[in-house]
């Protein structure tokens, strides 16, 4: 006998439309759900079966793609993985806004230009070494380690809407770009570290940064982006000494990496 049974939810979504709204205003949506619908479940419920204007983003469902994150009873987080019944309080409620501190295109949707001309402010891809030798780099396990997963963000703009920063100043770099200069300016494949540390070491960079930790709290993989910007702080202040020892470093990539007895 199954025991995935429902019960009702009632679903607060902030609506609004530039082209009809003067401003956001909350409707309220009732519907069943059971312990496996996620809050992505009832908003498509929502459009299919009862208001097909309902506008919001979503994709792979699987938190991977990081279109859906929203803000749910005050805090960002990914909706596609998320069970509703985690999230409603003792009246049956949920309510879901847009991130905040993006303009609102409609509904759920925000505008996120200024999150992406930050990403792209520090380049976030791998900048190659002139020579590229015709043997693979040999990365020591400390070496991957010391990325502390950075390469797993999955850029969703969940850190970036929560940063007070971000609210008060859009030439803030954010911690989602700051995050992906860690992960190139500690990998020693990376050629662009004294480019990058300029960019970032800087009052719009990482000495804009609070240290309040929202960036944290929200980011859906558990990852640091406040640890990251204190380190690119202190390597920033170093910037020439550490540019010439990750040089070094780079003379010896294709070396196999020494085991330790």
């Amino acid at each position: 006998m199954s025991t995935n049974t429902s019960n009702t939810a009632i679903v607060r979504v902030q609506r609004f439309n530039p082209d009809d709204d003067k401003k956001p205003y909350i409707q309220e949506y009732s519907l069943a759900v059971t312990r496996d619908t996620t809050i992505l479940d009832a908003l498509h419920e929502i459009k299919t079966h009862q208001d097909g204007g309902l506008t919001f983003r979503r994709s792979c469902r699987h938190a991977i793609c990081g279109s859906c994150a929203m803000n749910v009873n005050g805090k960002n987080m990914l909706v596609c993985n998320t069970p509703i019944n985690h999230h409603l309080d003792g009246k049956g409620r949920v309510t879901i806004r847009p991130l905040p501190y993006l303009p609102v295109i409609k509904d759920l949707v925000v505008d996120r230009t200024s999150f992406w001309e930050q990403y792209l402010r520090v380049k976030p891809w791998l900048i190659p070494l002139e020579n590229v030798p015709d043997k693979e780099y040999r990365m020591s396990p400390a070496e991957v380690a010391a990325l502390n997963d950075a390469e797993k963000c999955i850029m969703c703009g969940a850190c970036y809407s929560a940063c007070t920063v971000v609210g008060t100043n859009k030439k803030y770099i954010g911690p989602h770009a700051l995050l992906k200069a860690f992960l190139r300016v500690l990998d020693p494949r990376d050629a662009g570290v004294d480019e990058r540390l300029q960019e970032v070491g800087t009052g719009e960079g990482v000495y804009r940064c609070h240290t309040i930790f929202n960036c944290i709290d929200a980011c859906p993989k558990n990852l640091d982006p406040t640890k990251a910007i204190e380190t690119l702080r202190g390597l920033a202040a170093k910037r020439q000494a550490y540019e010439a020892s990750k040089q070094a470093r780079q003379q010896t990539l294709t070396e196999p990496v020494p085991v330790k007895e």
